[in-house]
């Protein structure tokens, strides 16, 4: 425990953390400033030092395989709460070398060329396809819902979620739409149901390219939505609009350029796109290291710091920017709701004990990350063009509400900020 207590000494500013060694033995971090409570449990002699070495990626192995818990009474988001406001308050105090040494590090990490992006892809998108059904909305959006009201539904905070992405699009009879990332097919089949346009959709997923290919055909949408299992930098041709949501991620900083390139070369000399991704408030830093290793190998979350300069270098407009960020901790605290609720049958009939507590440390941290931390979701919209969108953002409400259901008319839906 000798140095598991230097680091906590150290790292706890914030909040109450009381820590039970393998002995039974009450080790108490108290910080100078309020904050959550929490305690942990650690059942092994080992496990202390293993985390004191390397915390990043050793609390979540050490709760994968049960030798972290948590004891009655407490919660593992309580520990994660505090865990993150003390990182965050860590890492705001880090020097100059420090946050220099961050950066290179995230170099190396996340090369993701064609044949890897696909296996990377693979690592979590062709899971269960049981799995999905049972924590995500009926649609299967796997990305930041849009909450405007803290008693949303997920499904209707989703369908939310779309309907604010098409305002964006300005999408009109007659387009071709190109979704890069497109998922189980929802916001495709969606954009193609609310206007008469072409819409192609690219997965590196297996399992989500059936399942969408399959559900276009059962809604009558074949001969105007497709489905490709296909790399976008091997897409060709050219189209009115382009979106993208929770796919840049996966894209890593080393081939921003590459991505925003052929952003430019697919789109029309009016063209619109709208890139929706999760991003950092923070200076540019690597994934968590468990995360990258157990849930997103080659994932990157993009510091708007490293993406203005390929727009700028390429000649594209940034005609709108939003920046959603509490929306997407609501969102991951409805898919664990869910998840726990069916947490029993996952573990019997489709994983395993050690699946469910990978899965319920992925789905808590990030929450207390969106909530504790500097994460958040951009909504950019770019053009070719500096007249290709009006110049105001008043037609995006304007849409948005003549498609919301008539109940959800309401002042609130164009408040400034939303």
């Amino acid at each position: 425990m000798i140095l598991l207590r230097t680091l906590m000494r150290r790292l706890i500013k914030r909040g109450h953390l009381t820590v039970i060694d393998h002995k039974g033995q009450r080790h108490e971090f108290v910080g100078d400033m309020a904050g959550p409570k929490a305690v942990i449990q650690l059942n092994d002699a080992t496990v202390a030092a293993e985390i004191a070495r390397n915390p990043r990626l050793k609390v979540g192995e050490a709760y994968m395989d049960g030798r972290l818990t948590i004891p009655d009474g407490h919660t593992l988001y309580q520990f994660l709460e505090l865990a993150v406001q003390n990182l965050a308050y860590f890492n705001r105090e880090r020097t100059r070398p420090a946050i220099a040494l961050s950066r290179l590090a995230t170099i190396a990490a996340h090369h993701n060329p064609v044949g890897k992006a696909q296996q990377n892809v693979a690592h979590h998108y062709d899971l269960s396809d049981e799995l999905f059904d049972l924590f995500l909305d009926e649609d299967r959006q796997y990305s930041c819902a849009y909450y405007r009201d803290p008693s949303d539904t997920l499904e209707q905070a989703q369908e939310q979620k779309k309907r604010h992405i098409a305002a964006k699009l300005l999408l009109q009879p007659g387009q071709k739409v190109l979704d890069i990332g497109c998922g189980w097919g929802g916001l495709a089949l969606y954009l193609a149901q609310q206007e008469d346009v072409q819409v192609t959709g690219l997965t590196l997923s297996v399992e989500q390219h059936a399942v969408a290919t399959r559900r276009a055909a059962e809604a009558g949408l074949a001969d105007r939505v497709t489905f490709k299992l296909l790399d976008y930098r091997l897409e060709d041709g050219t189209y009115d609009r382009i979106v993208s949501v929770g796919m840049f991620e996966h894209v890593g900083n080393l081939h921003y350029g590459e991505y925003f390139a052929k952003v430019r070369d697919l789109l029309t000399p009016d063209g619109v796109a709208m890139i929706h991704t999760i991003g950092s408030a923070d200076v540019p830093g690597p994934v968590a290291a468990w995360i990258r290793k157990y849930i997103f190998p080659g994932g990157y979350l993009p510091s708007f710091s490293e993406i203005a300069p390929h727009l700028e270098r390429l000649g594209l407009w940034l005609t709108d920017f939003e920046s959603l960020r509490i929306h997407y901790a609501e969102t991951l605290k409805a898919w664990n709701a869910r998840f726990q609720q069916h947490r029993d049958h996952i573990r019997d009939n489709l994983y395993d004990e050690r699946f469910c507590r990978m899965w319920e440390f992925y789905l808590q941290a990030c929450e207390a990350n969106f909530r504790e931390s500097y994460l958040t979701v951009f909504q950019m919209q770019i053009a070719k063009d500096i007249n290709a969108v009006p110049t105001t953002r008043d037609y995006m409400f304007d849409w948005e509400r003549s498609r919301a259901p008539a109940q959800d008319r309401h002042p609130g839906m164009i408040a400034a900020g939303e």
